[in-house]
């Protein structure tokens, strides 16, 4: 599950973009593939939603998940970037940045500005037991990386493989995915993803 911190409200935010992209809850639902009592629940601050299922949401709405956190940002031009230029995606997120169904965190740092590029590359880190949740994901991009360190277990469709440093993988991101580190060693990974997906 997301762990907030207390400034940030995801159901206001979530409620706020529905409503300004003119659409009930029951239409968000249709269009974003998930029961309409889930839209309320977030919402409603009665669930926290797994990164799979916000991201789900999230799709109903053409919205990425950086744009859902942090609206204002804007990446740095380039075409060179310092560490701390980095767009930190879960940056509004506490102690366990990004969560889906284990309990290790996940950190996700894009390079630049994805949708000027068309084009997301992103810096990922994996605490141990970090995974991207029981709710494969999917979207209408390509997506590869690099395991720079630790190792992950990549799902793609019926595929699964433990990839260690040095491997990689490239897939069509319509096949349902997710992302697991199962040792107990931190996990770095080089990705991209395109058209941008986060």
């Amino acid at each position: 599950m997301m762990q907030m911190d207390q400034t940030f409200d995801i159901g206001a935010r979530l409620n706020a973009m529905r409503l300004a992209a003119g659409l009930s809850q029951r239409q968000l639902a249709e269009r974003a593939g998930v029961p309409h009592a889930q839209i309320s629940n977030v919402e409603t601050n009665k669930v926290s939603p797994s990164v799979a299922t916000l991201r789900k949401i999230l799709s109903g709405l053409g919205v990425g998940m950086g744009d859902f956190f942090e609206p204002e940002r804007s990446p740095p031009k380039g075409p060179f970037f310092s560490a701390h230029e980095l767009v930190d995606l879960t940056s509004k997120v506490a102690a366990s940045p990004i969560s889906g169904g284990g309990d290790g965190a996940l950190v996700f740092r894009q390079i630049g500005d994805a949708r000027a590029h068309n084009l997301q590359i992103l810096h990922e880190v994996y605490e141990p037991n970090a995974d991207t949740g029981d709710t494969l994901l999917q979207h209408a991009s390509s997506e590869g990386g690099y395991v720079v360190e630790g190792e992950l277990e990549v799902t793609v469709g019926e595929e699964v493989r433990v990839l260690k440093a040095g491997e990689a993988y490239l897939f069509d991101s319509r096949v349902p995915h997710r992302f697991r580190n199962l040792s107990d060693r931190r996990t770095v990974v080089i990705s991209a993803c395109s058209p941008p997906y986060l």
